[in-house]
Parts: C-alpha cells; sequence; structure tokens
C-alpha cells in the first residue's frame, strides 16, 4: 500500500540525484497525473522545472485558464498556444491511432523547441502504470509513452508505477486542492479522441459544447464523486431527426459514463434515466448541428473506456 509521505521523500532524491543542477521542462496539462507530477518535481528542482502548458486546440471548454489560475503562481509556468501547428498536421486524419501518434510527436516537437529555449536538458512526463502497460501490450499509444525517434532530451517518469487512485492521494498530500486532484481523466489529445472520422472547426466546436453540458448535469447530479470518467464522443454518423416541424440531418453523439478504480477495468453503472434524458435535450436543443444521442452500455474489456 502506498505510503505518501515515504514516496514523496524518495521521489524527490530520486529526482535530485537524476537531474542534479540541470534544467527540465514539464508538459502540464492540468490532469491530475501531469499536476502532481509538476508539483513533485518543482519540489525537488525548484525553478530549474518549467512547467509548459500547451493548447492543441482541442482542450475541454474553459481549460485553459484553469489551468493557468491553477499553477501561475505555484509553478515556473508558461503558456503556449500551438493550436495551429496540431491542427495543420491533424488535416484530413481519421485513424485514431494515427491522431494520437501525430499528436504525441508535435508535443515532443513542441517542448524540444521549448528545451532550448531554457536550456532544457530533461523532460520529465505524468507517465502511470495503465499508459505503458495499455501500450506495451499494443491496446492503444498514449502520447506520453509513444515518442518519436529523435528525442533530444532525457525522459523522466516520477510516478511511472502508480495507479491513478494513488496518484490522487500523493497530489492530497503534496498540497493539491480536491478540485483537481479529483478531476476526471482526460486524454492526452483531448478532443481529438471523441471526435470520429476528421478534424474540423464545426466539429471542435459540437464536440466540446456536449462534453461540456456532460460535465455540467454530472455535476449537477453530484454523480462526479462515484463515477470515473464522462464525457460526449462526436461520432461521423449522421441521422434524420426534426427539428421544429422540419426534417433535419444530424449528427449522432454517444454519452460514456464509467465507474473505476485505477483504468484497467471499468463498469457502466446503472445511471439516473432523468440525467441522461436532460443531457440528450440539452445537446439536441442547445447544439442545432446534433439531431440523436446514444448512451454507451459496454464494459472493460471487451471495450476501452474511451471510443477511439
Amino acid at each position: 500500500m502506498l505510503n505518501p509521505s515515504d514516496f514523496i521523500k524518495g521521489s524527490i532524491e530520486e529526482i535530485k540525484n537524476t537531474i542534479g543542477d540541470n534544467k527540465a521542462i514539464i508538459a502540464l496539462s492540468g490532469g491530475v497525473d501531469s499536476s502532481v507530477s509538476s508539483v513533485l518535481t518543482a519540489e525537488a528542482i525548484g525553478s530549474n522545472l518549467t512547467a509548459v502548458f500547451v493548447d492543441h486546440g482541442l482542450l475541454r471548454e474553459g481549460e485553459a485558464d484553469y489551468v493557468r489560475e491553477t499553477f501561475q503562481d505555484r509553478l515556473n509556468f508558461q503558456f503556449l498556444d500551438a493550436s495551429q501547428e496540431f491542427l495543420e498536421r491533424l488535416e484530413g486524419v481519421e485513424d485514431p491511432e494515427e491522431k494520437r501518434k501525430i499528436i504525441g510527436e508535435v508535443f515532443i516537437r513542441v517542448f524540444e523547441r521549448v528545451a532550448e529555449e531554457v536550456g532544457a536538458n530533461f523532460l520529465v512526463q505524468g507517465t502511470i502504470a495503465p499508459d505503458w502497460i495499455e501500450s506495451d501490450g499494443n491496446i492503444k499509444s498514449h502520447h506520453n509513452v509513444a515518442l518519436p525517434h529523435g528525442l533530444v532530451l532525457e525522459l523522466v517518469e516520477p510516478i511511472r508505477e502508480l495507479y491513478k487512485d494513488e496518484v490522487r492521494i500523493l497530489g492530497a498530500e503534496l498540497g493539491l486542492p480536491d478540485h483537481m486532484t479529483q478531476r476526471q481523466p482526460y486524454p492526452g489529445p483531448g478532443l481529438a479522441v471523441r471526435i470520429a472520422g476528421i478534424i474540423t472547426p464545426e466539429k471542435i466546436k459540437i464536440c466540446r459544447k456536449a462534453n461540456a453540458i456532460v460535465e455540467e448535469e454530472v455535476h449537477k447530479e453530484g454523480l462526479e464523486k462515484t463515477l470515473w470518467q464522462y464525457f460526449a464522443v462526436l461520432t461521423n454518423t449522421k441521422v434524420t431527426g426534426v427539428k421544429g416541424d422540419i426534417r433535419d440531418y444530424g449528427y449522432l453523439v454517444v454519452l460514456r459514463m464509467v465507474e473505476s478504480l485505477d483504468a484497467m477495468t471499468a463498469d457502466v453503472p446503472e445511471l439516473p434515466w432523468i440525467i441522461i434524458k436532460t443531457i440528450s435535450q440539452r445537446i439536441t436543443a442547445e447544439i442545432p448541428e446534433v439531431t440523436h444521442v446514444a448512451l454507451s452500455v459496454s464494459d472493460k474489456p471487451p471495450s476501452t473506456i474511451e471510443l477511439a
């Protein structure tokens, strides 16, 4: 069982021995894994760590402001808007695994440039056990594991052997607020893996709004305390609907809500029907491009938590 105090002391010592007086950068996404890794590493090397938050154009609604407000006064924090670079590389790409690989490569290239600017020799990442277990098992690659060739930075992964529940405990011990340590996991590629088919500005807008509605309603019902993840996926399927007295032809959105302990397995719980109905009504009413909403009821395994 994890002893957070002992783990923190041991990790700080190990990070100091590894990085020494050199400089490092970390990809700070705002999720619990990268947040804990950032604070832990900053405890070890202070301002020699630059925490880089990259807007890749595929963030949740309000995400950039949330991360900036949480960390800009606590860490040596740098914000980068690289959305144009990411979206240009993703143009016309349909395969979800290819999207992941492209985003991973662009992330590393961006961080390599920042590393040159600040004189860093090390790249810290918030990799946790399910990331590399799933990648090694060829289930799906993760942007923080499937690194492109030519990486010029030495990789440091201070929480690599931990699972999500252990990382949350560590975050609380480090003094991170509950709203950060208890955040639902969010994939590094962001909305790219929640948009089926090619990515367009219209699809990003639809998917971002649908996800915001899901999060709002889950929080209204207090279900965020028991659900592991809850989000919407914009499919590449269009179906007939009726809005007003007029035939419409719009997108199908799929809702995904699961319970889990460590993301290695996940179950779809019995959800209150009212929340499903309310989310469906709001999405179809507030997003004109959507005509149908469906619910995913598949557990992991055989499914994965994310649909792509």
